[in-house]
């Protein structure tokens, strides 16, 4: 009795936690389905390329805005079908991603997407979401993926802004450097990876830029907090 309490209790935790795993895909390697041409697709196809130029993208959507198709047009492995969505558009496609306003819709592909074992991401709808797209720190080689599990993209922007400004540009020279280091080392794997936490050892010093945006940023956060209290307050109030 009691060991069926804890099972019980031990999956109910499980299931409160973050669940999602962090990933990092090669996507001109794959096929992509991106669904929808507008100002939201475009702000997926700018994700997807920015990433990586070389994704291949299959883009269908009843009407192109001008802005998307002069941005796709800078990349060869975008092609663009403007009619509706067909199924046959699903053959060959590992990812799709759906950023039109048509729920219905969105529901179809969704059952045709489990079907076929093809995951899926759909734009505000995290119900229909096999993944989400985190907010991306870029710096030469480093990249840094933020994710709230689907509950504050907002958030998620503004912490990439903290940490955008809070990493130095001079960063990827560091990688460059270890990299020619961890190439030179002779010796085993366990040698290698001692050799390297021992030179990388000062880089976990907190270095006073980024003490500063730390502060900034909880700063940020308290201010959004007292913002949201007002507001429930003046609801409160109100009603």
């Amino acid at each position: 009795m009691n060991s069926l309490i804890f099972e019980t209790v031990d999956k109910q935790e499980m299931k409160s936690t973050n669940e999602l795993f962090p990933i990092f895909l090669k996507l001109q390697n794959f096929h992509t389905l991106l669904l929808g041409a507008g100002n939201v697709g475009l702000e997926k196809l700018t994700a997807l390329v920015g990433n990586d130029p070389l994704a291949n993208i299959l883009v269908v959507a009843t009407e192109v805005s001008s802005e998307f198709e002069s941005f796709a047009s800078g990349y060869p492995h975008v092609h663009i079908e403007k009619r509706f969505f067909e199924e046959s558009d699903l053959d060959g496609i590992s990812l799709i991603i759906l950023a039109t306003d048509n729920r219905g819709l969105h529901e179809y592909i969704y059952e045709l997407a489990k079907e076929r074992g093809i995951l899926l991401n759909v734009a505000d709808t995290p119900d229909l979401c096999d993944l989400y797209l985190g907010s991306i720190v870029k710096k030469g080689n480093l990249k840094v993926a933020i994710s709230t599990n689907g509950k504050s993209p907002t958030f998620a922007k503004r912490l990439k802004e903290v940490l955008n400004d809070a990493l130095p540009n001079e960063i990827d020279e560091t990688l460059d450097r270890l990299n020619a280091v961890r190439d030179s080392l002779k010796g085993d794997f366990s040698y290698k990876v001692r050799k390297l936490n021992e030179i990388t050892a000062g880089l976990v010093d907190k270095p006073k830029t980024l003490t500063i945006s730390l502060l900034t940023f909880r700063l940020m956060i308290g201010t959004a907090v007292l913002l949201v209290l007002i507001i429930f307050a003046l609801l409160l109030w109100r009603f």
